[in-house]
């Protein structure tokens, strides 16, 4: 449907001819404030609308009231719940873990006050200030004009919208609602003001330029196909804002968010359920907010050591003998390696997942696993959530409702290389469908293998029947709810929690780690990805990685051959991020590529020096709300060069990272305020500044510490993790005299 540029249209989804049975409910002034155990319940009216373009009062209608609830935890928190549809607040599902603690709020007067006598909310019940002179156009409709303060700093507060040209054009609403011929509410707006120079962050792996604000997003996993898109496989419905504070829209039906696109006087939010249940989170730094956020829905899990090594894959390796090649050359040139990964083609049928080895291709998988473990290598295994026509467990899974049963046959939604036609979603809300998922893979988990790469998960068959949730509830939920599965297994059978995962939403960063999906191997490819990382880490995930060089060549997705450069380029990258895979259509193994091979073989070691670093701060990020890489705002919200920066980042505390993304080895730096030294040439440099058209030769990559820095590194060169002796770590320190870092 084309765009009209109107809200009612193009934001709240009303048929712009308006031949549909759907009315508008628009919030009006409160009725009562009133104090319930600590919560403040405040009375809405809502008037319905004419169903027209132009808003007006259809008081041939009578109002219906609703009651917000206000509720404020510590540290500074307030939540917002209101439902049309009669759903309680709850403080326990898959997504809040609710490690915050509640705190009761009273009223004096209109303000509503916490504990310490903070101002948490203020309700303006004051008639509006008019100079009467013309009756040309109709008086605004009364409105709920409420301010919210959820750390008490009375300079940063939160107000409901208003939003109007006139009284009868609106570009958002306070609050309101849709409801359907049969009085059913369909769904539910929520609506704050920003300001004209506000900046916004966040929302999951968003494959955008770094501030959001411009922009409306629609908050419904899918498959990203790759990462300069709209679609998105990890839509997390929580943003940062450069005022000094975040929301976590607590839902998991699709939404819609409108980052100051239809007006840019509001942030709107639009939920496919008519119920809104948003917690603000205030704080005085952006880590502050994240780690507040990550209260109430989880703290990332520590990986395990090994998992902070090289990972080599290919889509796809076919046989024993051809992954025994590979390690055997890996370790016989001492190229440093931990991970092997086996993706589609390790059952008997290419993409056919049933959990079990090839017996021709792999006739003894446990003396197989085994026999690389002794080498060093773990074992990471693909597979994904769907049953296809033709597994051996289909049957089985469609006679106990382990697949949620189809209303009629529908072919899959997600990508599908082979044609395979997926016949059912395994469904994670059936505690027994769970347990059998869990079975099939602990069988391999009890054979050797380490990882389970839970692919897909971003869409599910919406034509079925689930055990516990309609289709639209489960559609953004499915991936937490998969991974959780897999990952409690893994940790159960192996003693290492960790998981290779490619969809998200609000909770998955507690079971790490996510990588960023079908990327391009091209320059932009890889600035996608960046990008999708940064905004990944400032909406609560701490680990995060991504396929080196790129999943699929350009222009032939799978048989164009890869670019050296962009090669070497991100294997920097790589090396600099929280974990490190080669992954992709064709050739990965750096030998086949014998011009950058000597050069890529340093840069890896340079990664296994710097695993104790990579590890105390991995645990750091698992108890704040820093991620491994992180945006620029995140240390430096105040300097505003740092919320519209997208090509560098902070690994961890330490490195200032800036990859080249261009085969002309050359970009532009933005270097924060103070001294800098190159950690490779020891080159001082002043910050607070730009540098323009640096060159930067392909040995190297501009990465810069702070003088008098301090890094732990492993002083020898290893072939995985299973030869360090992390006591054996050193200190490496950016003195006076400090000439650089040579490969």
């Amino acid at each position: 449907m084309k765009a009209t540029n109107y809200h009612l249209f193009d934001f709240m989804d009303f048929d712009p001819s308006l031949q549909g049975d759907e009315a508008l409910w628009k919030a009006y002034a409160p009725t009562t404030i009133e104090e319930h155990d600590g919560d403040i319940h405040i009375t809405i009216p809502f008037q319905c609308q004419l169903q027209q373009e132009d808003m007006a009062p259809d008081t041939h209608v009578a109002q219906q009231s609703h009651t917000l609830i206000i509720r404020a935890y510590a540290p500074n928190i307030l939540r917002l719940f209101i439902s049309m549809t009669g759903d309680e607040m709850t403080e326990h599902d898959e997504m809040l873990t609710m490690q915050v603690e509640r705190i009761p709020l009273h009223l004096n007067g209109t303000a509503i006050l916490g504990p310490d006598d903070k101002i948490r909310a203020f309700a303006d019940l004051s008639a509006p200030v008019l100079d009467h002179w013309s009756d040309l156009l109709p008086a605004p409709q009364p409105a709920p004009f409420i301010t919210f303060y959820p750390d008490g700093d009375e300079r940063k507060g939160i107000a409901l919208s208003d939003d109007h040209f006139s009284p009868p054009r609106y570009d958002a609403l306070p609050i309101g609602y849709v409801s359907g011929s049969d009085g059913h509410c369909e769904r539910a707006t929520l609506s704050f003001r920003c300001d004209a120079n506000e900046c916004f962050v966040g929302t999951g792996e968003r494959f955008r330029k770094m501030d959001l604000s411009g922009q409306t997003f629609q908050l419904k996993n899918q498959d990203g196909q790759g990462v300069n898109n709209r679609r998105c496989y990890k839509n997390i419905p929580f943003y940062l804002s450069s005022r000094g504070y975040g929301v976590f829209y607590h839902t998991s039906y699709y939404s819609k968010l409108s980052l100051a696109d239809h007006s840019t006087r509001s942030v709107q939010f639009l939920c496919d359920r008519a119920t809104l249940d948003a917690f603000l989170i205030g704080g005085s730094t952006p880590e502050q907010i994240l780690r507040t956020y990550r209260m109430l829905t989880g703290f990332p899990a520590m990986p395990p050591l090994w998992s902070f090594g090289i990972w080599m894959s290919r889509m796809t390796y076919f046989s024993a003998d051809e992954v025994e090649d590979i390690c055997h050359r890996l370790r016989e040139e001492h190229y440093p390696c931990d991970v092997i990964h086996l993706d589609t083609g390790w059952f008997r049928q290419d993409w056919l997942c049933e959990w079990k080895f090839n017996p021709e291709r792999f006739p003894d998988p446990e003396g197989f696993i085994r026999h690389l473990g002794e080498q060093g290598f773990k074992v990471s295994l693909w597979q994904l959530p769907y049953i296809a026509k033709g597994a051996e467990q289909l049957e089985e899974a469609k006679a106990n409702q382990y697949i949620g049963p189809l209303v009629h046959e529908q072919a899959s939604e997600g990508s599908n290389f082979s044609a395979l036609d997926y016949a059912g979603t395994i469904d994670f809300t059936n505690p027994e469908a769970t347990r059998w998922y869990q079975s099939l893979l602990g069988d391999l988990l009890r054979m050797g293998v380490k990882c389970i790469k839970t692919d897909f998960g971003e869409n599910i068959h919406m034509d079925a029947v689930y055990r516990n949730m309609t289709p639209a509830q489960l559609n953004n939920l499915y991936a937490l709810l998969y991974q959780k599965a897999a990952y409690e297994v893994t940790k159960e059978e192996t003693g290492d929690g960790i998981i290779w995962a490619r969809a998200g939403w609000a909770g998955c960063q507690r079971y790490p780690l996510h990588w960023g999906g079908d990327s391009a191997s091209s320059w932009d490819g890889m600035a996608g990805s960046l990008r999708g990382g940064l905004h990944l880490g400032l909406s609560g995930f701490a680990f995060w990685s991504h396929d080196v060089p790129g999943f699929h060549s350009v222009p032939d997705f799978m048989n164009s051959p890869l670019d050296t450069n962009i090669y070497i380029r991100w294997t920097q990258f790589g090396v600099f991020t929280s974990h490190m895979r080669y992954h992709g259509t064709c050739k990965r193994e750096p030998w086949h590529y014998p011009a950058i091979a000597p050069l890529v073989k340093k840069w890896w070691r340079l990664r296994y020096r710097l695993i104790p670093y990579i590890i105390d701060q991995s645990e750091k990020a698992c108890k704040s709300g820093m991620p491994l890489v992180q945006a620029l705002l995140l240390r430096h919200p105040h300097d505003r060069q740092c919320w519209h920066i997208d090509d560098e980042y902070y690994f961890g505390h330490d490195f200032l990272v800036c990859p080249v993304m261009s085969g002309d080895n050359r970009r532009d730096i933005y270097l924060p305020e103070g001294v800098w030294v190159d950690f490779f040439t020891g080159e001082r440099m002043e910050g607070g500044r730009w540098y323009y058209d640096m060159e930067t030769p392909l040995e190297r990559m501009p990465v810069f510490v702070r003088p008098g820095a301090m890094i732990k590194i492993y002083p020898h060169d290893v072939d995985s993790t299973d030869e360090m002796d992390l006591s054996a770590s050193v200190w490496w320190e950016i003195s006076r005299d400090y000439q650089g870092y040579e490969l």
